[in-house]
């Protein structure tokens, strides 16, 4: 380095220069990683989002609907959304064991399993294997409401892993909030109209 600020001065700047700037890149780039370890580390590590609608018919109507994952793909938004994925029914419909599994190319690969049900609520485990691994629990409450009506509740958490879903989960919580209210519409006119 001395030699060649020796023979070439103008040289020897033009290196330092690009070599500081570099480094500043480096320092930036790092503290950039640092600080969005620090902040997820305090963003919520679950989410949860609740929608409810009603619908004009009885609980039985409704529960049967949601309990048959035969009808599922008819007005889940995520299954609308990739109608050419591969998907795979089995076990008896509204019994624990029931299970609804798909693969596509956007809707990745996953599972809806009944886990609970009784008169009034049906319980999933959600399993997501692509495009990430991620687990969740669905809930639905179904009650009586008005003459004939259901009040439908659907409740879904799950875990936000350190970091990157945890800086997502403003996001999760919005797209899921809007599929909520989607899946809901449908579900609604699906049901009234049969």
């Amino acid at each position: 380095m001395i030699l060649l600020m020796a023979c070439n001065p103008q040289l020897y700047s033009v290196l330092f220069i690009i070599q500081t700037t570099a480094m500043i890149f480096v320092f930036i780039f790092i503290g950039l990683v640092l600080a969005i370890l620090v902040i997820s580390a305090f963003m919520p590590s679950r989410y949860q989002v609740e929608k409810t609608a009603i619908i004009k018919k009885p609980v039985r109507i409704v529960m049967d609907k949601v309990g048959d994952l035969n009808h599922y793909a008819e007005w889940n938004p995520w299954q609308r959304m990739d109608p050419s994925a591969t998907k795979t029914i089995t076990g008896m419909p509204k019994v624990n064991g029931h299970k609804y599994s798909w693969q596509g190319k956007k809707v990745g690969v996953g599972s809806l399993t009944i886990t609970g049900i009784d008169n009034k609520h049906i319980h999933f485990d959600l399993e997501f294997l692509k495009p990430w691994k991620s687990h969740a629990k669905d809930n639905w409450l179904f009650e009586d409401w008005g003459t004939a009506e259901t009040k439908v509740t659907w409740q879904n958490s799950g875990e936000l892993p350190w970091p990157m879903a945890r800086l997502m989960g403003p996001v999760i919580n919005k797209n899921l909030n809007h599929q909520f209210e989607k899946g809901l519409s449908n579900l609604k006119k699906m049901v009234e109209e049969s």
